[in-house]
């Protein structure tokens, strides 16, 4: 699904091709908004909660419900606070170290705001919408994580 309805949600979709930073930023352009918080999740090559471990590949995989969570994940933060314009994407399939995993911006009409609303979409995302992550090690033991990074 991409959403691209001129509204505050510019931009919503989960796709199995390379991410674009400069898309996801173009998106939330607006006029009325003084600042644009935009966050991008990268494929590390090492795993933080399997101490340390090598990642030698991963690969995330999304629920058929996936789309619809996102959407409303991102209409509640837009609800939440003085959005301006949204955008999230976040990619599925196998994915490479230094690869970008997720993109997200917000604009509002000031700082602060978009820090918030930013830090609360990633965050949400992450926690509600069915995205799941498969990593394997250098030493062939995998992982299975259960929302998205």
């Amino acid at each position: 699904m991409t959403v691209t309805d001129g509204g505050v949600l510019r931009l919503l979709a989960i796709r199995s091709t390379p991410l674009s930073v400069d898309e996801v930023f173009a998106a939330v352009g607006d006029p009325a908004a003084g600042g644009t918080a935009l966050f991008t999740g990268t494929v590390r090559d090492h795993d933080g909660h399997a101490e340390g471990a090598a990642v030698t590949s991963l690969e995330y995989t999304a629920h058929p419900t996936a789309e619809a969570e996102l959407r409303r994940v991102a209409a509640a933060v837009a609800a939440d606070f003085p959005v301006r314009a949204l955008a999230a994407v976040h990619r599925v399939g196998e994915l490479a170290v230094g690869d970008l995993a997720v993109v997200v911006a917000v604009a509002c009409p000031h700082r602060a705001e978009a820090f918030a609303a930013c830090r609360r979409l990633i965050d949400d995302l992450k926690r509600e919408v069915p995205i799941w992550k498969h990593q394997t090690f250098a030493d062939g033991s995998q992982e299975w994580v259960g929302a998205c990074s």
